[in-house]
C-alpha cells in the first residue's frame, strides 16, 4: 500500500464509468490509497458538469459511455484545463488509445486493472500534467513551447540515466533549479545536456 498523504496532499478524484460494480472498484482503490473521490458519473455528459462544479484534481473516465463518450469528455475536460485525464479502455479497443491522447488524456489504463496498475497511472497523470503547466506558463509562444518541451524531456532522460531519479524528480529538479537561479528550464535543460554529454559528471548535476 502507498504511503497515505496528508491531507493538504490528499488528490480529489472524479470517476466517470456507466458500469456500477467498476465505478465503485475503482472507488475503492482509490480511496485505499489515500485519494478522495469527490463525485462519480455513469456518462459523460455528468462529468462534464462535475468536473467544471467540482474542480478534482484528477478525472478518470471510461471510453463507452452513453451520452456523451469519453474522448468528447476528456476533449471538454482538458480543452478547458480543469484537470488531468485519465482514459478507461477495455483490449478491444486499444486503438482508441491514440484518439484518448489527442483529447488530452495524460494516461489511460487498460481493462481489467488492479491496484497496482491504478496508483503508477494517477501518478503519471498528475505529473504530466504539472509539467505542461509548467511550460506553457513559461512560455506563450507554441512553436517555442514545443522547443522547451523537447529539451526538458531530453535532459529528465540525462538526469534519470546519469543520477538515478525517477521522471518526477527530473522535472521538479529542473523546476526548481531555473527558480533559484533565474533562469529559464529551457536554460537549465540546455546545461544539463551540455554536462552530460561531455562525459565528465559529478556526484549531483551542477547548473
Amino acid at each position: 500500500m502507498a504511503e497515505m498523504p496528508t491531507d493538504a496532499e490528499r488528490r480529489r478524484v472524479l470517476i466517470a464509468e456507466d458500469e456500477a460494480l467498476i465505478r465503485l472498484d475503482l472507488a475503492e482503490m482509490l480511496v485505499e490509497e489515500g485519494y478522495e473521490v469527490v463525485g462519480e458519473a455513469g456518462d459523460g455528459e455528468t462529468a462534464v458538469r462535475l468536473a467544471e462544479e467540482l474542480k478534482p484534481d484528477l478525472v478518470i473516465l471510461d471510453i463507452k459511455m452513453p451520452i456523451m463518450d469519453g474522448l468528447a469528455a476528456a476533449e471538454r475536460i482538458a480543452g478547458a484545463r480543469i484537470a488531468p485525464v485519465i482514459i478507461l479502455t477495455a483490449f478491444s479497443q486499444r486503438d482508441l488509445v491514440e484518439r484518448a491522447r489527442a483529447a488530452g488524456a495524460m494516461a489511460y489504463l487498460v481493462k481489467p486493472f488492479q491496484k497496482s496498475d491504478l496508483v503508477p497511472a494517477v501518478e503519471i497523470a498528475l505529473s504530466r500534467y504539472s509539467e505542461v503547466a509548467a511550460l506553457e506558463a513559461e512560455v506563450a509562444s507554441l512553436t517555442d513551447r514545443l522547443e522547451i518541451r523537447k529539451a526538458v524531456e531530453r535532459a529528465k532522460g540525462a538526469l534519470m540515466t546519469t543520477y538515478g531519479m525517477t521522471e518526477p524528480q527530473a522535472f521538479k529538479w529542473i523546476q526548481r533549479t531555473a527558480m533559484d537561479h533565474r533562469m529559464t528550464m529551457k536554460e537549465v535543460a540546455e546545461r544539463i545536456l551540455a554536462e552530460t554529454a561531455g562525459g565528465e559528471v559529478s556526484q549531483q548535476p551542477t547548473v
